[in-house]
């Protein structure tokens, strides 16, 4: 189902507050890699946020999404703070991994096998 215009909105807002937080709170760069929001997006009564985050390099993703997950009620609370004149209410922040990056890796691993084994294919023929 396509996404309001007011759900978009607020997806944005949170997703800018949140990018800001994180950064504040030093998690952007965590385990010598990387942590960065990819998206956000809201239920459609805006009561939950469903908040991707791409981890590029890091150690252990597990370890580090569990803690981020710990401190899931310290988000939110700055994130009220920081939204407490837009929002009625603050919506429940619930935080999942992103693994566009992985998929994207793999697959232009796969290219490039392809391409080598066609390489190699054109030596032997010539």
């Amino acid at each position: 189902m396509e996404e309001t215009k007011r759900q978009k909105q607020v997806g944005k807002l949170i997703f800018e507050e949140l990018s800001d937080i994180f950064q504040r709170e030093g998690y952007n760069i965590k385990d010598g890699g990387m942590v960065s929001l990819s998206k956000v997006t809201m239920t459609p009564d805006l009561l939950e946020a469903r908040v991707y985050l791409s981890l590029f390099q890091v150690k252990e993703p597990a370890v580090l999404m569990h803690e981020i997950k710990e401190k899931t009620w310290e988000f939110r609370k700055q994130l009220g703070n920081r939204m407490r004149n837009q929002l009625r209410r603050v919506p429940e922040i619930h935080f999942f991994m992103d693994d566009t990056l992985d998929y994207v890796f793999k697959m232009e691993e796969i290219f490039q096998k392809i391409k080598d084994e066609r390489e190699e294919r054109e030596k032997g023929n010539l």
